[in-house]
């Protein structure tokens, strides 16, 4: 379950949470999989706005990994949401996309993104990103 706590991990070692943003269920799916196969307590929505009202409630997000395009609200205006926020730009975002397009990834991470994650996501990309950006 995506609220699952860990048990006895260690006293003052705080479980990385991470919130993985997808219209699409599969992909939500698979990135939930290798987020929590490597130990990290994973929340999934479906839309931008979700992620937005989650972060209202649920202040101990670790990082936000979101599809770049969704209906309603794109990842990089959900980016730009939350690092426009005093609130909220400390957490790392990652974008992610099944198109290659430079311009695009060259614009998120100009706005902010710690990564750019290109689609389908293998375990090696989450490993990465994970020792990378979860310090």
């Amino acid at each position: 379950m995506s609220s699952e706590r860990g048990g006895a991990a260690g006293e003052g070692q705080r479980e990385l949470h991470v919130l993985a943003v997808d219209d699409s269920s599969v992909d939500r799916a698979l990135v939930a999989h290798l987020l929590r196969s490597s130990k990290f307590r994973v929340t999934t929505v479906d839309s931008g706005k979700r992620a937005l009202d989650l972060l209202g409630m649920e202040r101990n997000v670790s990082m936000i990994i979101t599809d770049y395009w969704m209906p309603e609200m794109t990842g990089l205006e959900l980016l730009k949401k939350i690092k426009g926020s005093s609130e909220f730009k400390a957490i790392p975002v990652v974008i992610m996309s099944s198109e290659n397009v430079p311009n695009r990834i060259r614009t998120c991470l100009d706005e902010g993104a710690e990564d750019f994650l290109l689609k389908p996501l293998q375990p090696s990309d989450v490993s990465r990103l994970c020792s990378r950006v979860l310090r």
